[in-house]
């Protein structure tokens, strides 16, 4: 058995991401959903090696891009702590999420103000 999850991504003249669409019919997810952004992480078991495939529209906002990075951070703690069993590393991770956040809405706030 085969499954598919598709992702369609529009691009400007400039050729940055205009457009970002998935789905995941086998999912549940039959018609396409609107994303800003896309963090899509792959391993070559054979390289021992990650890819990466991040893209973001023009309309993604820093405030969004923090958040995201935020939510990715602490759902891979999840993920980490499932295939490790290793809580106590998934809770630094989180810790540092939180800490990250933190850093990143105060430097944004003080952009603001300029």
């Amino acid at each position: 058995m085969k499954s598919q999850i598709n992702i369609q991504v529009e691009l400007a003249p400039d050729k940055m991401p205009e457009k970002i669409e998935w789905r995941a019919p086998d999912g549940g997810v039959a018609e396409w959903q609107k994303a800003k952004a896309i963090l899509l992480g792959l391993w070559d078991g054979d390289e021992k090696s990650a890819m990466r495939i991040d893209l973001w529209t023009n309309k993604m906002m820093v405030d969004e891009m923090n958040d995201f990075f935020f939510q990715t951070i602490f759902g891979m703690a999840d993920t980490y702590a499932r295939a490790t069993r290793n809580g106590e590393l998934a809770e630094e991770m989180k810790a540092f999420a939180r800490t990250f956040l933190k850093k990143a809405s105060d430097a944004l706030e003080k952009a603001e103000e300029k």
